[in-house]
């Protein structure tokens, strides 16, 4: 028996699997119903106990192909019942195996519907894992848990060469899915990756045409000297952010995040393209959003959140930057707003442009 304890005392007892070991972290959910392998090796889960909503997970079994990083970024997972017997023709493994071989403690059998309730009432919070009952130490622990600075622990050791190409690419990792390289590599650019604090004039003398930043986790607000970075970039050649880069670029423009209760984790959330009076479904995972009310003259609002009515997109209106808070890059997923990487390619195509 393995228990689940959240920090306002809540407990749910299950079965364990993979493996075998406490664990502590905020516990949040994904409301996706496929795409379990990409949620368990997606880098701005870092620090997170992910539960899924939907009710079996693991009937596919796992793969090499799909996961978007090297190993599993969660500290936990929980769903309500795994497949231990998987069949699919791309199946090379069991989830169980998985989770074991990389260290990822995963609890199921538990009522994840209530789970998740609790965490729309009350919002995400910190919880535990343990193999039994838990100790005051540990709850304590719990309590008290903070993963400092996530974006350290899961960007690149050291810059790298992705592909090659016609148009020059540097992209910012901030805990990048692979997917994002994959999406640039399909339009015919040249990708040159680099770690979270690389500074400015690298990228600055590099000949790019461009800029990407990309998702990762934690707090925005955390990562002083990469928004100072940044500012230093805005203005010098094209940038586009996904989530993660969204906000901190917003921040180094003199605009402001903060914590959304219980965050946007899944494949179906609907965004409205302002511009094109047209509303898309979208993959996200994020747990802090822009506020509106503090984006400074010059930066618009260009997709909005049909939910929560969340800012969702930001265009810089006297620049050639735009950002998203979502996943356009999504695999599995919708891939209906895969077009920004487009618009990505004719911004950087009019700075040649220009130059020409």
């Amino acid at each position: 028996m393995a228990i689940l304890t959240l920090e306002d005392g809540t407990r749910f007892s299950g079965r364990s699997f993979g493996a075998k070991k406490d664990v502590a972290g905020e516990v949040v959910f994904n409301t996706g119903m496929t795409g379990y392998q990409e949620v368990l090796t997606d880098p701005s889960y870092c620090g997170q106990i992910v539960t899924m909503t939907y009710p079996l997970i693991g009937n596919y079994g796992v793969n090499e192909a799909d996961p978007e990083s090297a190993r599993p970024q969660v500290s936990g997972f929980i769903v309500r019942e795994f497949c231990e017997s998987p069949s699919n023709w791309r199946c090379e493994g069991s989830l169980n195996k998985y989770l074991e071989d990389n260290g990822i403690c995963a609890l199921s059998e538990i009522d994840t519907r209530a789970l998740t309730r609790i965490i729309r009432e009350k919002g995400t919070m910190r919880g535990i894992i343990t193999q039994g009952e838990p100790t005051k130490e540990q709850i304590e622990r719990m309590k008290e848990y903070v993963f400092e600075m996530p974006v350290d622990a899961v960007t690149c050791a050291e810059r790298y060469e992705y592909c090659g190409g016609k148009i020059k690419v540097a992209v910012l990792d901030f805990g990048l899915k692979r997917n994002i390289l994959r999406s640039l590599k399909k339009r015919g650019c040249a990708v040159s990756v680099f770690p979270a604090r690389t500074k400015p004039e690298e990228i600055l003398n590099g000949g790019f045409d461009g800029l990407m930043l990309t998702n990762g986790p934690g707090d925005p607000k955390d990562n002083v000297e990469v928004i100072e970075n940044l500012k230093r970039l805005k203005g010098k050649l094209p940038i586009f952010g996904i989530c993660l880069g969204h906000q901190l670029l917003a921040l180094a423009s003199g605009a402001d995040t903060e914590k959304l209760k219980y965050g946007h984790r899944g494949a179906n959330h609907p965004v409205k393209d302002l511009a094109k009076d047209r509303v898309y479904i979208t993959s996200q995972n994020h747990g802090y959003t822009i506020v509106e009310s503090s984006l400074p003259r010059g930066l618009a609002v260009s997709h909005r959140n049909w939910n929560d009515s969340t800012v969702e997109g930001v265009r810089y209106e006297d620049e050639n930057i735009f950002t998203v808070q979502f996943h356009p890059e999504a695999s599995p997923g919708p891939e209906d707003t895969a077009y920004l990487f487009d618009e990505f390619i004719d911004m950087m195509g009019k700075k040649e442009d220009a130059e020409n």
